[in-house]
């Protein structure tokens, strides 16, 4: 009689996938294209007018750091023993940083100065580069410029044109202060060109109702309150709400790294032995 064994090895269970779930926003916000030829007439003013200025970032040159060997370092030694140590002849270099610190103040470059500004209402328009990848990156711009009533547009080839003059490496997002006093012309030209956002939320407003009782002048603050709470219980009862439509959350699943991708393993660092 042939006894069969049975085999010992124990399954592997499958790892759960964590998963985790969220609400996504309904509404799907996009900048809006603007035509070729008016994409043109906005680099081309921008230019001319950065040209003019001259504003620029100045940055002092790095040196690439090399791993040397065992002679080099010996050799480097032995010159640093006989050497005297040199003066540095730094006369014509010019200083590190922006070249006009008044016309910089004037401008908001990236997107968390944007961001910064546009929470504190400061800006009178706002550019922003079309490569800037992904799109999440400038997609929350779009309800900040319109709760502002900022104008906003996406401008292809922004930072390919606009970063060499301000020596910067690129440049995602461009907003103008209100108080930019060089810049008035070329805002004054460019806002006509770039088309209204839409947002949802914002195309139902009505405009503020002004009330017709007339107040002295010591009674300031008190009925000032009183006025600015009937304004606001005015215009909520004015709203057209015939028009809304109402749509339903969507739920999102994240998953972490999906594809499994393993990061390599770090590289060791050889000690040189002195």
């Amino acid at each position: 009689m042939s006894v069969i064994q049975q085999g010992t090895a124990t399954l592997r269970k499958a790892k759960k996938v964590t998963v985790k779930t969220c609400l996504d926003n309904p509404f799907v916000f996009q900048w809006k294209t603007i035509d070729g030829e008016d994409m043109h007439f906005i680099l081309q003013t921008l230019e001319e007018r950065l040209k003019h200025t001259g504003l620029k970032k100045i940055e002092t040159p790095r040196k690439k750091k090399r791993s040397l060997t065992k002679k080099q370092m010996e050799r480097k030694r032995d010159a640093s023993t006989t050497e005297l140590p040199k003066e540095e002849t730094g006369g014509d270099r010019q200083k590190a940083g922006w070249t006009d610190i008044s016309i910089r103040r004037q401008l908001a470059i990236g997107v968390n100065e944007v961001t910064k500004a546009l929470e504190k209402n400061e800006l009178l328009l706002l550019l922003v580069c079309k490569s800037a990848k992904p799109a999440m990156v400038t997609s929350h711009l779009i309800q900040l410029s319109a709760s502002r009533a900022t104008p906003a547009g996406q401008v292809p080839r922004l930072s390919q044109t606009l970063a060499p003059l301000l020596g910067l490496t690129s440049i995602l997002a461009l907003g103008f202060k209100k108080q930019s006093d060089k810049f008035t012309e070329a805002i004054e030209a460019i806002i006509p060109k770039i088309p209204a956002l839409e947002v949802p939320w914002f195309q139902y407003r009505t405009e503020e109702s002004v009330g017709d009782a007339h107040t002295d002048s010591s009674e300031n603050e008190e009925l000032d309150e009183i006025a600015s709470q009937k304004r606001k219980r005015t215009e909520s009862s004015q709203l057209d709400l015939s028009n809304v439509i109402l749509q339903p959350l969507k739920i999102k699943k994240l998953v972490p790294n999906p594809n499994k991708i393993k990061k390599p393993p770090r590289k060791k660092k050889k000690a040189f032995s002195v």
